[in-house]
């Protein structure tokens, strides 16, 4: 390569450095990350919650079953679906599938007794429903004062995340422990295409 050629070369890549410099690119550097590009983790089962009646409880120790994970409300439209999830339960129990019910007030004021008011109407002897699936102690599950095991399946991206929208939104958990999918308020529980999927990762052993 000639003198005048090589110096020409040098030229365009000086340039180049300059112009990339000026647009805030420095060569061979390290780029910091943006804000929020590294993804939150679909694990879910890195919390202790309190189970209705004030134990605690650590959520790896559901860790190998598949779960539903549901905010759930007494006096909502939708409360007639504790009929079908603990059908589903005891359906899909004996394969390792779990429902967990986490009663909230955050959705129409919809939920406002005691954790004891919303035992005895869940799964008390004069109960309709006769819920045999874990429920837990009333959290919120947006806002401020959101729990953390909602503030994590609030931060997952769509389809498989995301904040809940009404009570009785659904979250469906995997065997290792990470959130797959979610179901919104008005997807029952013997709707096909959760059914599919809760077979699924049953079958994923």
């Amino acid at each position: 390569m000639s003198t005048k050629l090589r110096a020409g070369v040098a030229g365009c890549v000086a340039g180049v450095v300059g112009l990339l410099g000026a647009l805030g690119f420095a060569p061979n550097q390290p780029q910091e990350k943006a804000k929020g590009a590294e993804a939150t983790t679909p694990y879910v089962l890195d919390f202790t919650v309190k189970t209705i009646d004030g134990k605690d409880q650590s959520l790896a120790e559901y860790k190998g079953k598949v779960l539903l994970i549901v905010n759930v409300a007494s006096k909502c439209g939708f409360t007639g679906q504790y009929t079908g999830l603990e059908k589903l339960y005891k359906e899909k129990k004996d394969a390792g599938f779990v429902v967990l019910g986490f009663p909230a007030n955050d959705f129409g004021s919809q939920e406002p007794g005691t954790n004891e008011e919303i035992q005895e109407f869940c799964s008390g002897d004069g109960s309709k429903y006769k819920v045999t699936f874990p429920l837990f102690a009333k959290i919120s599950v947006k806002g401020e004062d959101q729990h953390p095991l909602y503030r994590r399946l609030a931060e997952q991206p769509a389809p498989i995340g995301g904040a809940p929208g009404w009570n009785f939104t659904k979250y469906l958990v995997d065997r290792s422990g990470n959130v797959v999918a979610k179901f919104d308020s008005r997807v029952k529980p013997d709707d096909s295409v959760l059914m599919t999927r809760v077979e699924e990762l049953l079958k994923a052993k």
